[in-house]
């Protein structure tokens, strides 16, 4: 079939290049220029596991290609991907302005033949009809005659650093419009995917036909706000929960082990830490609160999810000053930057809010990154010695924070690094590292929820007593910063 992707940005370039692979013609469009150049140069703008490689695949078997002519996309495509970006405002309002400019610009460019509109970012519910007026009103500033359109609201529902695999093994389709012919069309378009027949990328448990949710235009835009809502929900739960479980002397950890094996429950999203980020949680719970209150709701869950995730974010500062009390004149090395592993993406990254605090307190920060390159320009990353090994990070480090759980962080030879350290202390942003080990490093380690784990030695040449081993019973601290206390006076 037919397509143009409108916007190549995460979402646009990753679905036109799987589409393309599905063996359909797809045009990308792009008003930057020079990111355009880039990907004709088969290079990818974004970093996503295996997308570059994909990318040159398809467009070397003429199935993709890209531009920055709008006119060119509309006329090639049968059916066109709204895919472009809908940041958050500081209100908490989604901002709409490329998505109507793109709309303006189809109703401009549409040609003779019907064309079926898809509204693919993440657009305020309400938006399809919206689109609809604004492609219908560029259409009569030309005064003339078309052939007829519709609107299909179809979310999608990638994750950052697995969005291949997620495209070719979801979980479900969504499809929303009012019109049967619009859906019929998207679910030719969606046939392999749905028949599971994507070859290399077909995930060996998966066999069923992939559900599609076929509903209203308003309907499919709620899905994928209470979608990630709920996910946020669920995230700031299990740090609630760890943040008392570091008060009570459990181990979060192991509770969130057994309340996810309730299949009421499950054990996705249950991993305690300093708290979500990224371009999608943070927008769209801030975006469903906001329409609610439109509406004249007060989504006291959502806002009480916001409220736990911003203090969260913090958390590992909390911890930094129980075991170091004055952080100025500190020097602080941050393990990772993004928000999650596998992806380039700092946008709302709890590291940036990390330094922003360390920095107000007089600390010196320290990051290494293994995508982040350390020539970065990122505002958030101003006055940030960015270096290029673990090596580098660990040399005169006060303290190490784990703050983005990537896979090489577990293999890292930490007895090393504690030994180029002016103090071996690490704070587990993310309960990624094995306390044990990361005491036989000689680690002092602090973990989120893990009270109970709050085990090592300190200094570089005398060890301390486990935090365990003496007369206070975990059950008995308050918090672990009493025992930790007693050791530094």
């Amino acid at each position: 079939m037919r397509v143009c992707v409108i916007g190549t940005g995460y979402v646009g370039l990753v679905t036109g290049v799987c589409l393309a692979k599905l063996g359909h013609n797809v045009i990308c469009v792009d008003n930057n220029v020079e990111k355009v150049a880039l990907m004709q140069s088969g290079r990818s703008p974004i970093y996503e596991p295996g997308l570059e490689q994909l990318m040159q695949e398809v467009a070397s078997a003429n199935h993709l290609s890209f531009t920055t002519d709008l006119a060119l996309g509309v006329a090639h495509g049968d059916i066109l991907f709204i895919a472009v970006g809908t940041p958050a405002l500081p209100t908490g309002e989604s901002d709409t302005r490329y998505v109507e400019a793109v709309a303006r610009g189809i109703g401009e460019y549409l040609n003779g033949s019907y064309k079926v509109i898809v509204n693919k970012s993440t657009v305020p519910i309400g938006s399809g009809d919206w689109v609809r007026r604004i492609v219908l009103d560029s259409v009569a500033e030309r005064q003339e005659s078309i052939a007829g359109f519709d609107i299909v609201s179809n979310p999608e529902f990638l994750r950052e650093g697995s969005a291949i695999y997620d495209t070719f093994n979801p979980d479900r389709i969504v499809l929303g419009s009012n019109s049967q012919r619009a859906i019929a069309i998207m679910q030719e378009l969606y046939a392999p995917l749905v028949n599971r027949k994507v070859g290399e990328y077909l995930a060996p448990n998966h066999t069923n036909p992939v559900p599609v949710v076929i509903t209203d235009l308003t309907s499919a835009e709620m899905i994928k706000y209470a979608a990630n809502a709920f996910l946020a929900t669920k995230i700031s739960f299990i740090n609630e929960v760890a943040n008392i479980c570091d008060r009570v002397g459990a181990d979060v950890t192991q509770v969130a082990q057994g309340i996810g094996l309730d299949s009421r429950i499950g054990t996705q999203f249950l991993q305690a830490g300093i708290g979500w980020g990224g371009s999608c949680f943070p927008k769209d719970v801030s975006a469903l609160v906001h329409t609610a209150a439109d509406y004249g709701y007060e989504a006291q869950v959502l806002k009480a999810a916001i409220a736990t995730n911003q203090n969260q974010k913090l958390l590992a500062l909390e911890k930094l000053q129980q075991v170091l009390k004055i952080l100025k004149g500190k020097t602080i090395g941050l393990l990772g930057l993004t928000f999650k592993p596998d992806t380039d993406d700092l946008r709302d990254a709890p590291a940036l809010e990390l330094i922003e605090q360390l920095q107000r307190l007089g600390a010196k920060v320290k990051a290494y990154d293994p995508i982040i390159p350390t020539n970065s320009q990122h505002p958030g990353l101003q006055n940030v010695q960015q270096v290029s090994t673990p090596a580098a990070l660990a040399m005169g480090c006060d303290a190490l924070i784990l703050v983005t759980d990537w896979q090489e962080f577990q293999r890292l030879d930490y007895a090393r690094l504690g030994e180029l350290m002016e103090s071996p202390i690490l704070i587990d942003g993310r309960n990624f590292i094995n306390p044990d080990q990361a005491v036989e490093a000689g680690f002092y380690y602090v973990g989120v929820g893990r009270s109970g784990q709050l085990v090592g030695q300190m200094g570089r040449n005398g060890a301390l007593n486990d935090a365990l081993s003496g007369t206070i019973h975990p059950t008995e601290m308050n918090a672990s910063y009493i025992v930790i206390d007693s050791f530094i006076t």
